[in-house]
């Protein structure tokens, strides 16, 4: 499960959040700092990073597995699960690196520092099954979103080899398969405008309709991928555009109220174990844990860059509440 939204306030912050959906809390806040060693657990390969990141993640053997963050150039990127979507390689190529798929973006976030550097080295990337892995994982299904500096949000789709990068100014992204026919799903809820229908979104347009609901469909309140999708743009597009850092974390928040899993353990293992959000301009990370209710927030700081360790933040996972008496 999982629902990405991005969100552009007046003042020009970009703000990325999403809800983690799954049958455990996994991960917690975490820095990575610059030249940080790792070894891949599809080959034992050992990477070096350059950049620090922030985020959510946990320790994974040799590594740290990064749900989402963003890194000292601006550049957040999140995976979200794709059940029956993902299609990964079995045989490694030797002139490419070979990432297991929960790994990218660890990768991502500690060597590029936009969108197009990503693009530049796309093809050297192929993830990989987890048959004859070092470290065996499964067949763990990830596509991923991407956002930087300059206001481009993108999907990283792991349907079809080699990977595939849509631009995504709607800002949207869950869990369904086939990222265009959702698209073509939001027809009937909402009127796009004649430069999204062409392709051609300028960067840093906050909306990509015209405003017009009148005469269209209103979202279903499931929690399907499909209903989370066309619920999260619905709203997106209606809800006032905030003015600034605070405004959009506040606005974000409301957003994913909207999709955010409650936990029901009777009729499906996964809920919305933590939402979060990045902040470009601030190099920020948000966060809040299912039980807390409270957010939590993490700065990228210049005394930050300077350490040499990785740190995990304990945040507990408990109502957190202010006394009145």
């Amino acid at each position: 499960m999982c629902t990405s939204i991005y969100q552009i306030s007046l003042d020009g912050t970009h703000v990325l959040g999403r809800t983690m959906d799954w049958h455990a809390l996994g991960a917690r806040p975490v820095f990575v700092p610059r030249q940080y060693h790792w070894r891949s657990v599809y080959d034992n390969q050992a990477y070096q990073n350059s950049y620090a990141i922030i985020g959510s993640g946990g320790a994974h053997d040799k590594e740290i597995d990064i749900s989402d963050g963003i890194n000292e150039f601006g550049l957040s990127v999140q995976k979200l699960t794709f059940a029956n979507g993902a299609i990964f390689d079995h045989q490694p190529d030797l002139n490419k690196h070979s990432l297991a798929p929960f790994e990218l973006p660890l990768y991502l976030l500690g060597h590029f520092k936009s969108i197009v550097e990503i693009e530049e080295h796309m093809n050297e990337i192929q993830l990989m099954s987890g048959e004859g892995a070092f470290k065996p994982y499964g067949y763990p299904e990830l596509h991923f979103v991407a956002s930087d500096a300059s206001g481009r949000i993108v999907a990283i789709e792991t349907s079809e080899k080699p990977l595939k990068i849509y631009e995504n100014p709607l800002g949207i992204l869950t869990n369904a398969y086939d990222f265009k026919r959702q698209l073509k799903q939001l027809e009937d809820y909402m009127t796009f405008t004649p430069e999204f229908e062409a392709g051609s979104v300028p960067l840093n347009t906050p909306r990509v309709t015209t405003g017009s609901f009148s005469g269209k469909k209103i979202p279903a309140g499931s929690y399907t991928p499909g209903s989370r999708f066309i619920r999260a743009a619905y709203y997106k597009e209606r809800t006032d555009q905030p003015a600034d850092e605070n405004s959009g974390i506040v606005s974000m928040w409301h957003l994913l109220n909207g999709v955010s899993v409650p936990k029901s353990t009777a009729y499906q293992q996964n809920y919305s174990v933590y939402r979060a959000s990045t902040v470009t301009e601030s190099l920020s990370y948000y966060f809040e844990s299912y039980n807390r209710l409270g957010l939590v927030k993490l700065q990228l700081t210049p005394a930050m860059l300077e350490r040499t360790k990785p740190e995990f933040y304990g945040i507990p996972d408990q109502l957190q509440t202010v006394s009145l008496n």
